[in-house]
């Protein structure tokens, strides 16, 4: 069963912002001894001759490792390497802080630290770490029935009792708060140098529609057809019967961007005043071997560390606001959404190999790490899944490697390699944006996902080229990209 969030401001008293941090900071010491114990078993598990041979016998064929992954997950489960023995390990924890934390939001703590196991086991992390001061800031539970509850809207949990700000003049609220309660969140945000605290109901079933005050209209809906979408680390190319549009990721945080760099350096000119010790005379900070470099922090340092926290939380909401509507824009253009299959943290990883050009220097091994972290492509294709979910679909991923978007003619059936600095592509006098394309040959994939149906992409081919030509006119004169190159 689907469910939605809904996130609503605390009306707390001092007393109980108090108590609330007690208990963030409670379950932030419960999440770092968890680790530590569980870090013990974790070395001594990786130690064992069988654990790594095992691992070095796995050829990522999914049949033929089945019975491979069977006896790894056997022994992990001997070395208490699973979600339920973080339960049984938290449990022994929690009966000391009984009076602050119940014993299903210490389950949720624990099972939160096997989520970074699972993504370490399976090639998704590299480490395990600590939560460092103030870093833990939700707490949640696991029903509505004890622990953290819900009550005639009022948030009640272990003695406190801190009333909710409901705006009963909104639709979507109104009809939300008419919804079963699946279970609760507690979650403190750092705003304008003040913490703030908010409750997040997770409500069970589809969300409610939105609807316009003053027209009575819905404001998104679901369309019908099939709609192709490319995305890169910035842009995103979109292809449907009805529109053709290439747009920047998250504009808007551009200007946030600029901000930050400022400040950056701001910070570090403080730091090196303030620290003149801890560096070598080229300005590089001075190696102290197994010590570790204590950084002493002026009034100021902190002032613009405060500026940057909150910089960061602008940025983070402006981000997920602008994939949220873009989602909502994407969905409207139809219910079929076909996407590349991407692998977003290939991206990130700096090169290996050092290499050089074609004048001698060295090439950067920088790549992608700093626009993804930016533009956040991954949490768009996500919020496009969870939405196209409340309808009874889901985006489709077609396999990258076979279908090939970026080198495809479908006018002659060719494959042609293209280098990254080679934004359009020209078909006998008819030039076409490249990603704008890929969007429309994605649109028009076949049903077995590796190939391109040709009779689609000529019967669809008229109606796109003139919508192509149409968006090409709008971004014509306009400050964009160089990826978009035009």
């Amino acid at each position: 069963m689907a469910n939605f969030i809904v996130e609503f401001p605390l009306k707390t008293e001092k007393y109980q912002e108090d108590i609330l941090d007690k208990r963030f900071e409670i379950g932030r010491q419960i999440y770092n001894s968890l680790v530590n114990v569980t870090q013990k078993r974790y070395k001594e598990m990786i130690k064992t001759k069988k654990y790594r041979t095992l691992l070095s016998l796995l050829t990522g064929n999914k049949k033929c490792d089945k019975e491979i992954w069977k006896q790894i997950n056997d022994i992990r489960k001997q070395y208490g390497m699973s979600e339920y023995s973080f339960h049984e390990d938290v449990k022994q924890m929690q009966k000391h802080f009984k009076d602050n934390i119940d014993s299903f939001t210490a389950q949720k703590i624990a099972t939160t630290l096997w989520k970074s196991y699972d993504k370490l086991f399976y090639g998704n992390g590299n480490k395990v770490y600590y939560k460092k001061y103030s870093e833990l800031n939700s707490l949640e539970g696991k029903s509505n029935k004890t622990g953290i509850r819900i009550i005639n809207d009022t948030l009640v949990w272990n003695g406190l009792e801190i009333p909710f700000i409901i705006d009963y003049d909104n639709y979507y609220e109104y009809q939300a708060i008419q919804c079963d309660i699946c279970y609760n969140r507690i979650v403190r945000k750092y705003v304008r140098n003040k913490y703030k605290y908010y409750v997040q109901i997770v409500f069970k079933g589809n969300p409610p529609v939105k609807v316009d005050t003053e027209t009575g209209e819905i404001k998104h809906y679901i369309g019908n057809g099939d709609v192709g979408i490319d995305i890169g680390t910035s842009t995103i190319a979109i292809s449907s019967k009805s529109d053709v549009k290439i747009l920047e990721l998250a504009d808007r945080i551009q200007n946030i961007e600029n901000q930050k760099q400022k400040l950056l350096r701001k910070m570090d000119r403080s730091r090196r005043a303030t620290n003149p010790d801890n560096y070598n005379e080229n300005g590089t900070v001075k190696k102290q071997g197994n010590k570790k470099v204590i950084w002493n922090k002026s009034k100021h340092y902190i002032k613009y560390q405060n500026e940057l926290r909150e910089l960061y939380r602008k940025q983070a909401d402006i981000r997920k606001y602008q994939h949220e509507c873009l989602a909502n824009y994407i969905i409207s253009l139809g219910n079929k959404v076909y996407v590349e299959k991407m692998n977003f943290a290939g991206l990130q990883k700096r090169a290996k190999n050092t290499e050089k050009n074609d004048k001698g220097k060295f090439k950067r091994k920088k790549r992608f790490g700093k626009s993804l972290a930016n533009k956040a492509p991954a949490m768009l294709l996500t919020i496009i899944d969870r939405k196209l979910g409340y309808y009874g679909e889901k985006l489709i991923e077609i396999n990258t490697f076979e279908a090939k978007a970026s080198q495809f003619n479908h006018f002659d059936g060719t494959y042609i390699k293209k280098s990254l600095s080679q934004r359009w592509n020209d078909f006998n006098g008819i030039k076409i944006q490249r990603d704008i394309y890929s969007a429309f040959l994605i649109m028009n994939i076949s049903d077995d996902l590796k190939s391109f149906d040709i009779d689609k992409c000529n019967e669809r081919f008229e109606n796109f080229y003139l919508l192509h030509n149409l968006e090409v006119n709008r971004l014509t004169g306009k400050k964009n990209l160089s990826s978009i190159a035009i």
